[in-house]
């Protein structure tokens, strides 16, 4: 068998000026087809592998090069970024060949084609969570594989990704203020503001600190700023829920980039709080 592939690159190399791949494409010979894809791999004509390969998938299958043709499929998809069906024939590989030589890396190589897709932050993230659920996959399935530093680095990448799309949107809820249109089942922009980037705190836990105290600041900013333009009977309340908002933030970041900022809020609120006791003092006495 060695003997007859050799041959059939040697013949490869007699065609490669003279239209070969018409002429493989209307062969039946299959041996003959697998080492030219593999030649064509090897030589990175990426698409013409990945058309042979394709080609070839049913009638290897159940042979003894069906595991590689799927694996190289793939492989050669991946090379010629086309992401989406790399990670489709990556995945395939490693259910259809679940104890085969190329898992760990289909695995790997099934996450990283993903990561490649992942949108703008301002777009769905659905397939930034798949990308990060096939890499946690990864990583769970193999705890030692030589792959983990640079595929923990891509999970902390696209999890950044998340929390920027979140910080995004409370910003905008911030943004909008008080414009009344665009609050949410009768609640404020910056109670949405407060609630979107509470919440990305929580989900996110693991997010980098410059993004996390980006979104305190944005929660009392909302705070302060719903205070502000609140009912007078609710005044109060929130101001003080501001100026607790403001310790803790100063607490957490005392050498934040927005500490004069937070400092400035706290002097307000503390001042129309203070100013509203010693009226009630005055109508008291």
């Amino acid at each position: 068998m060695n003997k007859i592939h050799t041959l059939y690159f040697l013949i490869l190399l007699v065609l490669s000026s003279c239209g070969e791949y018409s002429y493989l494409q209307k062969s039946g010979d299959v041996d003959y087809k697998y080492d030219a894809a593999k030649s064509y791999f090897m030589s990175g004509k990426y698409g013409r592998a990945s058309e042979v390969f394709g080609e070839l998938l049913a009638t290897m299958k159940g042979t003894p090069y069906g595991e590689e043709s799927l694996y190289m499929l793939a492989m050669s998809t991946y090379m010629h970024k086309d992401y989406e069906s790399a990670a489709n024939y990556f995945r395939k590989y490693y259910q259809s060949y679940p104890k085969g030589a190329y898992v760990e890396l289909s695995r790997y190589y099934t996450g990283y084609s993903l990561y490649h897709q992942v949108p703008d932050v301002r777009l769905d993230q659905t397939s930034t969570n798949e990308a990060i659920a096939e890499f946690q996959s990864f990583l769970d399935a193999y705890p030692e594989t030589g792959l983990k530093e640079q595929t923990q680095e891509m999970i902390g990448v696209l999890q950044d990704k998340l929390v920027e799309k979140e910080y995004l949107s409370a910003k905008l809820y911030l943004d909008l203020g008080d414009y009344v249109l665009n609050s949410l089942y009768g609640g404020s922009n910056y109670e949405a503001c407060v609630i979107t980037a509470q919440n990305a705190l929580k989900d996110f836990p693991f997010a980098s600190p410059s993004r996390r105290e980006d979104l305190s600041i944005l929660i009392l900013r909302s705070k302060y700023q719903l205070a502000r333009k609140s009912v007078e009977e609710k005044r109060m309340e929130r101001f003080r829920d501001a100026i607790d908002e403001c310790y803790a933030f100063t607490n957490d970041y005392p050498e934040s980039k927005y500490l004069k900022e937070a400092r400035e809020i706290l002097s307000d609120a503390e001042r129309i709080v203070k100013r509203k006791n010693i009226n009630i003092d005055k109508e008291e006495d």
